[in-house]
């Protein structure tokens, strides 16, 4: 695996501690990869996101990382945000959320935030669900 590049952006504790969380959740070659490809622009995007959310905020002890994933769907559906609910349900997943409860939780996104946001989801969904799987007759995309 690649190292952390070498950007004073990404040399603070809160930095690494947050980057462990997001390895461990969102996969370590996707975020080494993201790292990788920021340019100087961009590197303040990935500090902001590595250091607030998963330092500050999936660090904290209050709810289990699987708990904080049902709600980072949860507001993905509402926000009608399909790319990025691909990856947390990836994320979701790997803290120990079943495909059940996925299912549940967009099924609540449905009612709350509508419909056709909650027909992106479950599009989303399954097509990480085909990524992990592989295709087969049941997960035909809806129409």
């Amino acid at each position: 695996m690649a190292d952390i590049p070498n950007r004073p952006e990404y040399a603070s504790d809160l930095f690494r501690q947050g980057l462990e969380v997001r390895k461990e959740v969102l996969g370590a070659d996707y975020v080494m990869q993201s790292l990788a490809k920021a340019d100087d622009f961009f590197a303040a995007f990935q500090q902001l996101t590595t250091e607030v959310p998963w330092g500050m905020i999936w660090t904290r002890p209050g709810l289990a990382r699987r708990d904080r994933s049902l709600v980072v769907l949860a507001m993905l559906v509402g926000l009608s945000k399909p790319a990025e609910l691909k990856l947390h349900v990836k994320g979701a997943i790997a803290n120990g959320v079943t495909r059940d409860e996925i299912k549940e939780v967009l099924l609540q996104g449905c009612i709350y935030a509508g419909v056709p946001a909650g027909l992106e989801a479950f599009k989303a969904a399954m097509e990480v669900f085909r990524e992990i799987d592989g295709p087969t007759p049941a997960s035909a995309p809806p129409v």
